[in-house]
């Protein structure tokens, strides 16, 4: 594939990674990036061996920004319905996906970016994320799923707030509405290590010859510099933490774990007693697999043990 990474390293403690490969962009997705991960996505729901996804984007600049605007500005009304009619397609599989699905959200998160991330289960972004329904800002509305899917996360009065304005979020207040899950941020020894390590690399640069350039654009250099390597540090860091989370799930009993995403996933449409009613349905039928006679008579031995 040429847009979307599938990455298999993680395979055998049943991860795979999905990462949207357009970095010059922003990762930002036209038909054939959609197309690709609608792909990877139906590789990942054949895989047994696969238990739980993460979605993220290539580079420390951005998770999704969207619509590739440079295709949509000049499609008529007909074709924008066939191409959100599509798009719904494919956000609606990963949500209804068994396995569970994680967005790691490494920078923007814009529009359809942001209608990608609410389509998973989970989110996490690293402390340098920007998170918007941006569309009334170039004329549209949300079409990818933004007005149903952030309602029933943030509830109505944020929703509104957040697209009429159409204004970005950080990290933080993404975190506080409830948007994510949790926020990976550097610690103080982190950045004090980067620093260093900073520090080390100037003083080596100020005993070569001065170069033709200004002391000031020196300066912007050394501070585009350290903001790239902080950048690559926070992903990693928020990689390993979304891996982490990803392992957490994976060693669980997979029928329990899609049973439940089934039953939370239906609940959100239905009054609460037909929400019980489905809960006990959904509680009995585990009772059939063989991994639940496993994974009881294994917690009573080590209770006796004890």
């Amino acid at each position: 594939m040429k847009y979307i990474l599938l990455d298999l390293q993680a395979k055998d403690e049943g991860i795979a990674i999905i990462k949207i490969n357009r970095p010059e962009v922003l990762n930002a997705l036209n038909i054939e990036t959609m197309s690709e991960l609608s792909t990877a996505i139906d590789i990942v729901n054949a895989d047994n061996n696969i238990k739980v996804v993460i979605i993220t984007g290539t580079g420390q600049k951005s998770f999704c920004a969207g619509a590739d605007i440079r295709y949509v500005v000049n499609i008529d009304p007909i074709e924008a319905e066939k191409y959100a009619t599509f798009i719904h397609g494919l956000l609606n599989k990963i949500e209804n996906l068994e396995k569970p699905v994680i967005a790691a959200v490494n920078g923007y998160a814009l529009g359809g970016g942001c209608e990608l991330a609410l389509a998973c289960d989970i989110r996490i972004a690293s402390s340098n994320a920007k998170i918007g329904q941006t569309e009334v800002t170039v004329g549209i509305p949300p079409g990818w799923g933004g007005t149903q899917r952030l309602l029933r996360i943030v509830g109505p009065s944020k929703t509104k707030e957040l697209i009429y304005t159409g204004k970005m979020i950080t990290a933080e207040e993404a975190e506080r509405i409830g948007f994510v899950n949790r926020v990976v941020r550097l610690s103080a020894e982190e950045y004090g290590r980067l620093l260093g390590e900073q520090t080390s690399i100037n003083t080596v640069t100020t005993t070569r010859p001065p170069s033709t350039g200004s002391q000031e654009e020196q300066q912007q250099q050394d501070e585009k510099q350290r903001a790239n390597q902080l950048a690559k540090i926070l992903n990693k860091k928020l990689i390993n933490e979304c891996i982490s989370m990803a392992k957490e799930i994976a060693k669980n009993s997979f029928t329990a774990v899609k049973t439940s995403k089934m039953l939370i996933n239906r609940g959100m449409d239905v009054d609460i007693n037909t929400g019980l009613q489905l809960e006990v349905y959904g509680w009995a039928l585990c009772f059939a697999h063989e991994d639940r006679q496993k994974m009881m008579s294994s917690f009573l031995n080590k209770a006796k043990e004890k």
